[in-house]
Parts: structure tokens; sequence; C-alpha cells
């Protein structure tokens, strides 16, 4: 099939726009640090576990900082310094005691300037630490090469139950049923808090809470269903909200694959505030980067809060933006995992050839990455037999325009947390849907002059202009006009600023140097 883009000096100028945006922002996010990137550096550090009172030691000491005004040095200059007044034998040993030591002296921490023998051994230590990531991520990818991996579009599925151990169950047995992808969805307004909760969870409420030990949980389930099946079985979470870069940690530690990762989505559907989410995203996805983790951004949510048909132009302005940013970041074209979704009215004519339209342009302008593709929500009934039809049409949209990554739609979305069987009949859909239509796309060509490529140009189009008048104007200005899935939120609002510092000019990371890399 032919591509439908008629002018690609267009897709070029687009991505020189959002290359100014993201770097503009970029310039904010070099100057400042936020509380979850020092909490992330101790996670770095090893530092785990909770108080007597269940507050993770990460939060009591990076609180304990922050209310002495000690932190624009960064938490491993207090460590650092602290090593070096009190003479303890290690860094580990400075970070076990400064935790509890209730003499710190934290403005003599602050002012003490670091030797260069103290800065070598703190870099030594992240590197030994860094070394450990490694060899998870070698782990992970040797699974990977010895396993099969499913042919894309491949088949993703969710589990929901709130409770980690009724997640692995269900999560086998879809596995077993032909997934190729997990997602374990979190549980409901995880993103608002400002601390990650502590080992295996059984009570979420609209999914599991996103934990270390629940990641392990799930990952060793996924391994051994994957040996047993001799296909390799991918996880995904979110780092999203406010612990963004703390749970990216996490799932470096424990090899997930996946992770939801948009500050975008932060910004205009949890209200975190934008210098807060833009800072904790770029440490999240350096971390990706290294540990071979893909991303999945989430415009595929604009279409829920704006209409699909006059705004699909946002999305693709957003994905431009979120490249633009990951490439920043250090992630690969092939760990951009850029969201969209069949969402247009059904009820309009010729609405299939308005969903194929702008996948395939999707697909055109993005060649390399992963590309996630959302089952239609938005106009989804209480008639699940609707519903199957209309999910059939977004499978063959998404084979037919060679997108990576499928999430099923389930015939229940509108009305329940879909059970097992469910997932079973969403899975028989898709893969009648795909088999069906392979090879579809080389058989058939797409009229020149015709609906389709007349769509997929104006909205390229339409992107390319409002590109144009976000670099002109400044993001943060433009979101606060309400030009994304028409939510207005603004630079000193949203959830989160207090947490955000500038750094001093002898702030000192290891891991972000390393990250950096």
């Amino acid at each position: 099939m032919r591509s439908i883009i008629k002018n690609y000096a267009t897709v070029d100028e687009c991505r020189d726009y959002a290359n100014k945006i993201a770097e503009d922002i970029q310039s904010i996010i070099d100057q400042h640090s936020t509380e979850s990137v020092e909490r992330t550096t101790l996670r770095f550090m090893e530092l785990d576990g909770v108080s007597s009172d269940g507050v993770p030691l990460v939060n009591t000491l990076v609180e304990k900082a922050r209310k002495k005004g000690v932190l624009s040095k960064g938490i491993v200059h207090l460590i650092g310094a602290y090593y070096q007044l009190e003479e303890v034998e290690s860094i580990q040993e400075a970070i076990d005691e400064i935790i509890y030591d209730s003499e710190v002296d934290w403005k003599l921490l602050y002012k003490t300037e670091l030797t260069t023998s103290t800065k070598e051994e703190l870099t030594i230590f992240f590197q030994n630490r860094y070394k450990k990531l490694e060899q998870v991520k070698a782990n992970k990818l040797e699974k990977k090469n010895r396993l099969k991996v499913g042919k894309e579009p491949l088949k993703y599925l969710i589990v929901a139950t709130g409770n980690i151990y009724e997640d692995v169950a269900q999560a086998e047995a879809a596995a077993e049923t032909g997934a190729d992808i997990i997602a374990v969805i979190r549980s409901t307004a995880q993103s608002l808090l400002d601390y990650v909760p502590y080992g295996a969870t059984t009570e979420g409420y609209g999914g599991t809470y996103a934990t270390q030990q629940n990641f392990k949980i799930m990952r060793e389930a996924l391994d051994k269903v994957g040996e047993r099946l001799g296909r390799y079985i991918h996880l995904v979470n979110y780092s999203s909200g406010l612990c963004m870069a703390e749970i990216a940690y996490m799932a470096a530690r424990e090899g997930l694959d996946y992770l939801l990762n948009d500050a975008m989505y932060g910004i205009l559907f949890r209200d975190i505030n934008m210098k807060r989410t833009f800072i904790d995203q770029y440490i999240s996805r350096r971390i990706c980067s290294h540990f071979e983790i893909s991303i999945n951004t989430g415009e595929d949510n604009y279409l829920t809060t704006s209409d699909a048909f006059d705004f699909g132009y946002t999305v693709l302005t957003s994905q431009f933006i979120n490249e633009a940013f990951a490439t920043l970041a250090g992630l690969r074209k092939n760990q951009m995992g850029l969201g969209h979704a069949y969402e247009i009215n059904p009820s309009i004519p010729q609405s299939f050839l308005y969903e194929f339209a702008q996948a395939k342009l999707i697909r055109e302008v993005f060649p390399e990455a992963p590309l996630k593709y959302m089952p239609p929500t938005k106009h989804m009934t209480g008639d699940i037999f609707y519903s199957h039809l209309i999910d059939a049409l977004f499978n063959i949209a998404s084979k037919i325009t060679n997108q990576s990554i499928h999430l099923l739609g389930i015939p229940t979305e509108a009305l329940h947390t879909p059970l097992l069987h469910d997932r079973f009949l969403a899975l028989k859909n898709v893969d009648y849907m795909f088999n069906a239509f392979e090879g579809f796309e080389n058989e058939f060509d797409v009229v020149e002059g015709g609906l389709i490529e007349k769509r997929a140009n104006q909205i390229l189009d339409d992107a390319h202009q409002f590109l144009k008048d976000i670099a002109d104007r400044g993001l943060m200005s433009v979101i606060g006009e309400g030009k994304f899935a028409n939510i207005k939120r603004f630079p000193d609002g949203g959830k989160g600023l207090d947490g955000v510092f500038q750094k001093n000019s002898d702030y000192f990371n290891p891991m972000i140097s390393l990250l950096e890399k």
C-alpha cells in the first residue's frame, strides 16, 4: 500500500517545531530537581523499606532535608558530607545512619564542601549499583532472545482486580489464551500519591497498586508461564504521576518491558504541576533508555474529552512533542510507544475510512516506533454485541495499518471490570480478524485524491500549524488555554509544585551523570 503523505517536508518541519518546544522545556528541567528525583536517587543507592509508621525511608530522608531547606545541593551531597564529617566506614553506613541520627546538623552538611575523594567514592558506589541493573537488563534480553516473541500487532491485555495474586491468575490465563503483553492497571488515583506504597498489596480500587514487590511477583509469574509456553510475555505498568522516576527505577530493577509514561497525561488528566512532571518524566525516561524499557504515551486520552473527528490533529501534535522529549532523554525510536485510539463516533458516515486515515498517517510518520493503538471506549454502550462489532472494526484497522501494540477491546468495557471470559471473547475476536486480514495491505491500495488521503493530509497540516503556534508561544502557555483535550492547566498550578526546587551550582548527583552518558 502506497504512502498517503503528500509532502514529507511538512513532517520534517513538524519535527523541527517539536524539537524547539521540547528544548525550551528542557532548559527548565536542567536547572531544577524534585523530591521524587531525589527519592529515586536514594532508591538507586538501594535505600528500601519503611519506617515504624509505614512511611517509605526515601520519603523520610528527603523530607527531613526539605524541611531544613538544604535540598538544593542534592541528597547525595548531604550523604557525602555526613560520610566525611562523621568518619563512618562506608557510604552505605552513612546512608544507614543519617536516617536515624536525630542530632544531624543539616546546615553544616549543606555548607560542607565535598572532597574529590568523597565524590569519587560516591561515583563508584553508583556505578556498582548501575551494574546490578545492567544485569537485570541482560537477563531480560536473554529470555527475549531465547523465547519466541509474538507477531505484531502484539496483543495487549489488562488485569485490574486490585489484588496482585488475583491479577497473577488472570494474567496467566490471558497468556495461555494468546496475550503477548500483560498490563497491570494501577489503583485509581495512585498517581496523586507522593510516595510509593510498600510490599505486596491486595486491596486496590479499580486496579492494583504499583509497588516493587508487586512488580516482582508478576514478573516471576509471567516468566514461569512464558517458559512453559515457549513464548516471552511482556509486562506493563505505570510510571506517571508524582512518583514517575521512582517507579521507573523499580521497573528497571524488576525487569519490566513497558511503562505508561507521559507528562502531558499527568498534567491534563491528573492536574500534576507542569514543572514537576516534566522534570520527573525526563529522569524516568533516562532510566527507561538505559534499561531496555519502552514507554507508552497517553494521547489516546485526549479523544475522551474532545471530539476525535475535530481534534484528531492534537493527537499527532502531542506525538511529535513526546517524540522530541523522548529523544532528549536518550530513548531510541524503537522505545517510543506513542499512543493513539480508535475513537471517532461510529454513527458518522464513512467513520472507518476516517479511522483508517489517522491510523495509517501515524504509522507513516513514526515508522520505527512501537505504536500503541487503543480500542474504542467513548462511544461504547451497554449493548455488548454492538461493542463487539465496533471492536472488530478496530481490530481490522490495527492489522491493515501495521500497528505495533494492540490493546484488546473488551465487549463489556462500558459495564464492569472485565472477567476472564470477556478476555477470552476479545482474544477470539482479534485472532479471527488478524488471521482474516493477513496480507490485506499488500493487495489493496488507497485511491489517490480520495477521502483517506485528503483526511490524513488535513490532519498533518493542522498539526503542523498547531506545532508552529506552540513553538512561537510556548507549550505551557498553550496548555493554559485548553488547547489539548479541552482542559486548562497552568504552570504554577496543580499538585506537586512544592516538591520542585532549583539546583544549587554545587548540586551533585552521580545517578544523573550515569544516566546522561
